[in-house]
């Protein structure tokens, strides 16, 4: 019998800690400290060249947000921290403190979507002036007296730009995405689940210009743009749980599936 090896890589050492103890039974299972936009350096430090599948987990896990001190989440007090990698400088308490105004508006505008950007900028930079804005619950008092109807809406959005800004979850994804197609065997699969459109997004154009299509004229009795094609995408539209998971898991809600099968001709 063909014994696979698992590889789980992820930036956070809780998370590693934790998948060592759950399967500490199995021996074929690598552990990386690193992240996905690296994905081609750590398989060749670990002398791989080509892999049969990847599973690309987006976003903040249920841990993280449950686990008071990390300072994720506005219901739960804690230092304003976010950082999935707790061994980087950048945390989200340096960012409302020091970011300009105008950065601030920009972060939560692009990554939050948060219509009422400017409002609550401002009042973050006013507050700061008179004291070190430090928990997750100073910064909710502002969001809620920025926000029209308390704010319930902003907090979501204002602490997911945040989180996205403090741990580049968007700088680099296109690239982890394009790495991990090129470290497919014929055949392989990359899976990817999002939990917000902005992700989402960055997977749909990816996947659409990795998979190609033909420019010519439809007229032209064969192709000769010469396009290149990587692959097909699996799934034209996003898989999305079902009402029976999201009854069971409420935070499965936003989270679609994209899969893309690698073809090399």
């Amino acid at each position: 019998m063909i014994i696979g090896r698992l590889i789980g890589i992820d930036r956070d050492e809780d998370a590693l800690f934790a998948s060592k103890k759950r399967l500490s039974n199995y021996q074929n299972v690598t552990y990386v400290w690193g992240n996905h936009e690296n994905i081609r350096q750590h398989l060749n430090d670990i002398n791989i060249d080509l892999v049969d599948g990847i599973l690309l987990d987006l976003g903040v896990s249920s841990y993280q947000i449950d686990e008071a001190t990390r300072g994720f989440s506005y219901t739960k007090n804690a230092r304003l921290d976010m950082r999935m990698n707790q061994k980087q400088d950048l945390d989200a308490q340096y960012i409302i403190n020091n970011y300009s105004k105008e950065n601030l508006e920009k972060i939560f505008f692009e990554y939050g979507e948060e219509n009422f950007s400017k409002r609550i900028a401002s009042k973050i930079v006013s507050e700061r002036e008179n004291k070190k804005i430090e928990t997750t619950f100073e910064l909710a008092d502002i969001i809620r007296s920025a926000a029209p109807k308390g704010g319930v809406d902003s907090f979501k959005r204002i602490f997911q730009a945040l989180r996205i800004e403090v741990n580049g979850e968007l700088r680099d994804l296109k690239k982890a995405v394009e790495d991990s197609i090129m470290s497919l065997k014929n055949g392989g699969r990359l899976c990817i689940i999002t939990f917000h459109s902005l992700e989402d997004r960055i997977i749909k154009n990816t996947f659409a210009e990795y998979e190609g299509r033909c420019t010519c004229p439809k007229d032209f009795p064969k192709c000769v743009c010469n396009f290149k094609s990587y692959g097909k995408i699996i799934t034209k539209k996003p898989i999305i749980p079902t009402k029976d998971e999201q009854e069971r898991n409420s935070r499965s809600k936003s989270a679609k599936l994209r899969v893309f099968e690698r073809n090399i001709k």
